[in-house]
């Protein structure tokens, strides 16, 4: 059974972190409707939904995925890059105890779950204005002992690693080519965001579907052109924060 732990928008999402947006405003209510839609697609494809309560004083607080890193032998509780984010942290160590042990990030390091890419045995680790170098290394320290193998890569242009990649296929990336360098990903298959929606890369696959983001229809018909099975979800207010489809959740397997 997959998990899937997710946490109420905050009321105070419009006082966010930006970091590549202009700041807009958030309809709070509409931002909710779409995040419960988000759950219930995520219920409908099979994953047993953990719903945090709001944090009302956290405004990224929604955007679970940057708080820690699931894997299959423990739980990577992170160090937010940004200062307002720390304490988000704390519910979401909490949340995952019964499921996996923790480890924890610690000064100087700082790192966001949303620069982490998950390819099998292989993490890719963003080298962004969130994550820097000191984390890169407690990490793969931490997870010597499993096998996996920890490579830092650089980021330009976006927020996270997963702004400018994500994983729609056993052997299929997503990619935005002028975010992240797509030669890092080795015999990896490749399929580029459409050149008018470079904000594209980010999808969630459960299982065999991806969600994918309404806005980019264009992008859309790249993946279903190539065999891959998308469901579209509204996130437009969401968006407006920064937000991806990833960052929404922290799915893993029970």
């Amino acid at each position: 059974m997959r998990i899937a732990v997710t946490r109420e928008v905050s009321r105070q999402i419009g006082r966010c972190e930006l970091s590549f947006q202009e700041r807009l405003p958030i309809d709070l209510g509409l931002a909710r409707a779409q995040h419960h839609l988000y759950e219930e697609c995520l219920v409908e494809l099979g994953c047993r939904l953990v719903r945090l309560a709001e944090e009302p004083d956290l405004p990224d607080s929604v955007f679970v995925e940057d708080t820690a890193i699931v894997l299959d032998e423990l739980a990577i509780i992170t160090r937010p890059g940004a200062l307002s984010r720390r304490r988000e942290t704390e519910s979401i160590a909490l949340a995952l105890r019964p499921y996996r042990q923790p480890v924890f990030i610690k000064e100087p390091g700082v790192l966001d779950g949303g620069d982490v890419l998950q390819l099998g045995k292989k993490l890719f680790i963003g080298m962004s204005h969130r994550s820097n170098e000191p984390a890169i290394r407690q990490a793969r320290e931490s997870l010597r002992a499993f096998g996996y193998a920890v490579t830092g890569i650089q980021v330009k242009g976006c927020l996270h690693l997963k702004s400018a990649v994500t994983q729609v296929a056993e052997d299929t990336l997503l990619i935005n080519r002028d975010w992240v360098d797509a030669d890092a990903f080795g015999p990896m298959r490749l399929i580029d965001v459409h050149p008018a929606e470079a904000g594209a890369a980010n999808a969630l696959r459960v299982g065999e579907v991806v969600i994918f983001p309404a806005a980019y229809q264009r992008t859309r018909h790249c993946l279903t052109d190539r065999g891959i099975h998308v469901r579209t979800l509204d996130v437009s207010e969401l968006a407006k924060a920064e937000g991806g489809l990833t960052c929404c959740s922290l799915v893993f397997r029970a």
